[in-house]
């Protein structure tokens, strides 16, 4: 067994790695860009090494430096995570000619089935389900529409070296196939510096469901049951769980059979993911193999018990696998979120920073501890205080659950991430909490295209259902009285005029525009040491019971007997007006001012005082970096006309003029880094 590995990677993976590492008594390196001299994977590491300036191209994807590190500390053993070079067969090969063992395939499996043309026709002649197509590379648009009508529509044209949703487009018609031919092939060469673009048959309702396999040395493979993984938006996977509620035990066999035939084929050795996109008859189909470690690997260690990480050191230094495919357990349910710093009200527009505060829920599984089950689990590459920088993906963390079965993992994910506590950056926990309070999710009934259907005009707050929103109405009314308790134990107090906490309050609910909604309610039966208040609001009571203290943003305890997580801020990070209390619970939001019956009364008297006109300005949705400015002082610009281009976690956005006008004055200047709603142009 090595003594030594370093981790190729960073953030959440990375600590993943180094907390199996350190279960088994292997020391860690990490490695680090200027941007994450600070981060938590740092940290935790036993060594840690500068590999360069905070762009990737400059430091994560740089073999030679990574190598140079581990001769530097003398680690024997490389792991490198998922993205980067985790899937890049030329550093995998060099890694090995250096000595040094890669946690992970050999570079011959890597390169065999990072190609998705020749990754197909190997497992055609592997003997796995290939979606009907041509697999090689299309010359011509006219060729395309011939080799579409062939097939039938609808048709898929992707670029061979495509991913991340690059590349790709879906055609019902010649016309479509025509133009998706031309602008994927432009699309491909731009993003991947290869143009070969390949069609294959669009399957209609398609699921996207992926086997997990595990592979050692002396030709052993064996499959750990599978992932679903049909939540996604624009390609990119948002819910996952294990197992899938929608394949029968007949499916899930033959699917991972097949899965272990493509693997052996290839001699394939440690961890990997054969993903299927399956139709809504139970017909599957191979899409490509993912030869690393995946993202969304914590459900599979739910519902088996093991270590996947552990596994793959343990084949990487030569040791057979410890189980059969008879032993593969299959028990309990398992969902996970990816929480990304995106917000999901401005369009999914990334947002980053410092975290302000990060307070997960309360953890009682951990990574790389396969002796509690049922329970929470939180990967994260972040800490309180920490940063979000704009230099890599948006992923500030996995919220992982475990449960008896899957309406069981639903209730605890709920729950969890009511207690998710992300101050400082947006992040998408309400579109999650959304997602998962969605009957149609709930009953199992989703295919790849879920999202896009349910939220195609976007995502708003009222796209939140919440089952009792008088509940948050008490909430408010609760936490109000806490304050209003201590303001009568202030010193000082003019005798005569002491502060009365009272019990009729008026809860006024802001909107939009000043509009403000008012509600009744009775705050009775508080009692300071135990936090226990009855509300009545309408016709509904509440007896809410907790040992919330002033100050906290979490707010837990219980409601008519039952438990309950929710948020609630008083103050500045309240948004909208600095007196009001926010209260946020399974996904929906509210800011609330309680006041007494004649406070209320007057404030309905307050004039409204309109937001200043802003539409003479390109402002930054997101921060970032100005990576262009596309116009002039004095240039008359058309509305849809470019204006500028910002870079932040890996994406361009490109931002357009709203109106026509004329550019009055530049701003921000190119390569400044940008703040939210930060003006760049301003036009006359």
């Amino acid at each position: 067994m090595f003594t030594k590995i370093l981790i190729a990677n960073r953030g959440e993976i990375a600590c993943r790695v180094i907390k199996t590492a350190q279960k088994m008594g292997i020391k860690t390196v990490a490695v680090y860009s200027d941007a994450d001299k600070d981060a938590r994977h740092v940290m935790l590491a036993d060594e840690a090494v500068n590999i360069g300036p905070a762009p990737s191209r400059d430091s994560y994807l740089m073999a030679e430096k990574i190598i140079a590190a581990c001769k530097q500390t003398g680690a024997q053993a490389v792991h490198p995570g998922y993205g980067f070079l985790s899937e890049n067969a030329g550093f995998a090969k060099r890694v090995e000619e250096e000595g040094i063992i890669f946690i992970g395939p050999k570079h011959h499996s890597i390169a065999a089935m990072g190609d998705k043309i020749e990754s197909k026709k190997l497992a055609g002649l592997a003997g796995v389900n290939c979606i009907p197509g041509v697999n090689d590379a299309i010359e011509t648009p006219e060729k395309a529409v011939e080799i579409a009508q062939g097939i039938g529509y609808p048709v898929m044209i992707k670029a061979s070296a495509g991913g991340g949703g690059k590349g790709l487009r879906v055609a019902f018609n010649d016309k479509e196939a025509f133009e998706g031919f031309t602008s994927c092939r432009n699309e491909a060469r731009i993003s991947f510096g290869d143009d070969r673009v390949f069609i294959e048959k669009f399957v209609e309702e398609p699921r996207h469901i992926e086997i997990q396999l595990i592979g050692d040395s002396f030709g052993n493979v064996v499959y750990l049951n599978e992932r679903e993984c049909s939540i996604q938006r624009r390609h990119q996977k948002v819910i996952e769980e294990a197992p899938s509620p929608f394949i029968s035990e007949a499916t899930r066999k033959a699917m991972g059979e097949q899965a272990v035939m493509l693997a052996k084929a290839v001699n394939y050795q440690s961890a990997g993911t054969v993903e299927f996109v399956v139709g809504k008859d139970q017909s599957f189909y191979f899409l490509e193999m993912n030869t690393r470690l995946q993202v969304e690997h914590p459900v599979t260690e739910c519902i088996t018990g093991l270590d996947l990480v552990e596994l793959m050191i343990r084949v990487a230094a030569g040791e057979k696998l410890p189980l059969t495919q008879a032993d593969v357990k299959r028990d309990g349910w398992a969902i996970e979120c990816r929480i990304n710093a995106e917000d999901p009200f401005r369009n999914f527009l990334p947002s980053t920073g410092r975290l302000v505060r990060f307070q997960p829920p309360t953890e009682t599984m951990f990574s790389a501890d396969t002796s509690q089950w049922y329970g929470v689990r939180v990967d994260t590459g972040v800490q309180d205080g920490g940063e979000i920088p704009m230099f890599y993906d948006s992923m500030i963390g996995k919220l992982i659950v475990h449960g008896k079965d899957r309406l069981d993992a639903i209730a605890k994910m709920r729950e969890a991430l009511n207690g998710f506590v992300i101050r400082g950056i947006s992040s998408n926990i309400p579109f999650q909490a959304a997602l998962l309070a969605h009957p149609k999710f709930v009953a199992g009934d989703f295919n790849t295209g879920f999202i896009a259907e349910n939220y195609s005009q976007g995502f708003r707050a009222e796209d939140v259902p919440h089952d009792d929103s008088d509940l948050l109405i008490a909430l408010a009314a609760f936490v109000n009285r806490k304050f209003r308790n201590r303001a009568t134990a202030i010193s000082g107090q003019m005798e005569g005029h002491e502060v009365a906490v009272g019990e009729d309050f008026v809860v006024m609910t802001l909107g939009q525009k000043g509009q403000s909604t008012p509600t009744t309610v009775c705050v009775t039966d508080f009692e300071g040491k135990t936090g226990s208040s009855t509300i009545a609001v309408g016709s509904s009571s509440y007896k809410i019971c907790s040992k919330y203290r002033l100050g906290e943003v979490r707010i837990e305890g219980t409601c008519n007997g039952q438990p309950f997580t929710a948020q609630v801020e008083r103050g500045s990070l309240a948004g909208k007006n600095p007196l009001a209390i926010r209260v946020s619970h399974n996904g929906t939001q509210i800011d609330a001012l309680v006041l007494s019956k004649r406070a209320a009364e007057l404030y309905t008297l307050m004039p409204y005082k309109a937001p200043p006109d802003l539409s003479r300005f390109v402002l930054s949705p997101m921060p970032g970096l100005l990576a262009e400015v596309s116009v002039q002082v004095g240039q008359k610009v058309q509305a849809g006309e470019r204006v500028a281009v910002i870079e932040a976690m890996k994406m361009e956005n490109v931002l357009f003029a709203a109106a026509d006008g004329v550019v009055k004055s530049i701003v921000a200047a190119k390569g400044e880094s940008l703040t939210v709603d930060q003006v760049i142009v301003e036009f006359v």
